[in-house]
């Protein structure tokens, strides 16, 4: 356990150090080029600001992956399955940011890479949810695509206002390497470490008010990249899949209950918008850092201790996904996520 923590200090000393610095060369070159975010009627931010800063998150961590392989903190399949994938989504996305990939060839690319992943990882297991073992066979192919495919497109929408989508990322990865870490595989637990130390670096850059935002690249990334840890996670202890979504729970109904009342009104899903309920509660407070902070503070008092209870045993996963987001749903709604912008005029 000594080695591993000083290696472990090591990786994310680097990991950090390696994201701070791209994140401060890519801020310079968006200034020098002109890739800059401009604001207009369906932003969150009043401000010119560079983008594409998420490419520093992508580097840091895939440069590190092969040192995580070596030391067998991560088996080789797992590792080209995230590596690849990952780098697959950051480069359509790194495409989408300076130019424009039409919608459906965006999604086309995020199924193939979802199914990589899955090739690498075997797909689905069985889950125990709400006193049954649940095991769905091939069809578990299909939801574990469409689960990757949802969340690296989630964490794109969710990606609005500053800090919100690093703080999230560094909550999970942190949360799941501790469940890890409780249960004696602290190998294991290498990844989401320097997962969360690299966006930790680009956070510096990014916490309110930002000085350069994630852009697509970054944000596909870390959607894709926490969805296949997770499922990572449910092969290693199936409980552990129901936490790493209860850990996403903010996210993952935010962005669920939006999509759900825009299908409801026929609006076009994939266009841009600006009525998540994390949206509307920063043009309510006036700016960005309290609900920033608000996300943080509902992780760690209620999704982690909620996820913890599933991680350890001492609660259903599926009762668990209930409980967890039962209230954010109430607090979405109370928020007014997905309402139409003319209806509250």
């Amino acid at each position: 356990m000594k080695n591993n923590i000083l290696l472990w200090g090591a990786l994310a000393a680097a990991a950090f150090l390696l994201a701070w610095l791209l994140t401060a060369a890519l801020r310079r070159y968006a200034l020098a080029h002109r890739v800059i975010d401009m604001p207009n009627e369906r932003s969150s931010h009043t401000i010119p600001t560079p983008r594409g800063g998420g490419v520093a998150i992508v580097a840091s961590f895939l440069l590190l992956l092969p040192v995580l392989a070596l030391l067998g903190w991560m088996n080789e399949p797992t590792a080209w399955g995230i590596g690849g994938a990952g780098l697959g989504v950051a480069v359509l996305g790194f495409l989408d940011d300076h130019g424009h990939i039409a919608a459906r060839w965006r999604l086309l690319g995020h199924f193939a890479a979802s199914a990589w992943v899955l090739f690498w990882l075997g797909g689905l297991p069985a889950l125990p949810a709400f006193g049954y073992q649940w095991n769905i066979g091939l069809l578990g192919y299909v939801a574990a695509a469409l689960y990757l495919v949802w969340l690296l497109n989630l964490y794109n929408f969710m990606d609005g206002i500053d800090g919100i989508a690093s703080i999230e990322a560094i909550f999970v990865a942190l949360g799941g390497a501790s469940f890890y870490i409780m249960a004696g595989n602290d190998g294991l637990a290498a990844a989401p470490l320097i997962l969360a130390c690299a966006v930790g670096g680009f956070l510096f850059w990014n916490f309110p008010p930002a000085k350069i935002f994630m852009g697509d690249a970054g944000s596909g990334f870390l959607g894709i990249v926490l969805g296949a840890l997770a499922l990572q996670a449910a092969w290693v202890a199936p409980e552990l899949f129901w936490a790493w979504l209860i850990l996403l729970g903010v996210f993952i109904v935010d962005a669920s209950l939006t999509l759900f009342r825009r299908l409801l009104r026929g609006e076009k899903v994939y266009e841009a918008h600006r009525t998540h309920a994390y949206q509307w509660a920063a043009r309510r407070f006036g700016r960005h850092l309290p609900v920033t902070l608000g996300v943080a503070g509902l992780n760690v008092c209620w999704l982690y201790p909620v996820a913890w209870c599933v991680a350890t045993g001492r609660l259903d996963g599926g009762v668990g996904i209930v409980l967890a987001y039962l209230p954010l749903v109430l607090l979405a709604l109370k928020f007014q996520g997905g309402q139409a912008e003319s209806a509250a005029a």
